[in-house]
């Protein structure tokens, strides 16, 4: 199965969606700082599209930017994220997607920790849905698995 089958744009889960995931994913909102679901989660596991599924980041490249909102240093695969200029509310940013769900994820910032990409992925927790390393093979991220094993 490819990628492109696997993760897709679903329009049941879009539906499903509570009102401000959706403003966020799908109407290319933000949610207000400090008060998005995983901003102080610190438990390991993946992070994922909530309308696709695509992985897209891991908990162990999390870090508190004090920005207010989950920031992570790079994403899982590069390929599952797409970058597009962003001059709304008159300054220029880099917004973040997601390729095969394209939901709004948040924004990309070069201010993020010099000692590791210098990137500040800086994503709504409305975007996504978390999977705990428990839950990781029965999601079918099993293969994933093996970006904790610095940890076991």
């Amino acid at each position: 199965m490819t990628d492109k089958v696997k993760y897709k744009k679903d329009a049941d889960k879009i539906s499903n969606l509570t009102p401000e995931q959706f403003r966020v994913t799908q109407e290319h909102g933000t949610e207000c700082a400090h008060t998005g679901e995983y901003l102080d989660n610190k438990e390991d596991g993946i992070y994922v599209d909530l309308v696709s599924g695509e992985p897209l980041f891991v908990s162990t490249d999390k870090y508190d930017s004090r920005s207010g909102w989950p920031s992570f240093t790079k994403p899982i695969d590069g390929n599952y994220i797409v970058e597009h200029f962003d001059d709304a509310h008159g300054m220029r940013r880099v917004e973040v997607r997601s390729k095969y769900g394209d939901s709004h994820l948040g924004h990309v910032f070069s201010d993020g920790p010099k000692e590791s990409t210098g990137m500040r992925y800086c994503i709504n927790s409305a975007a996504l849905k978390f999977i705990s390393l428990g839950d990781m093979e029965a999601e079918g991220y099993g293969k994933l698995l093996s970006l904790f094993n610095d940890k076991k």
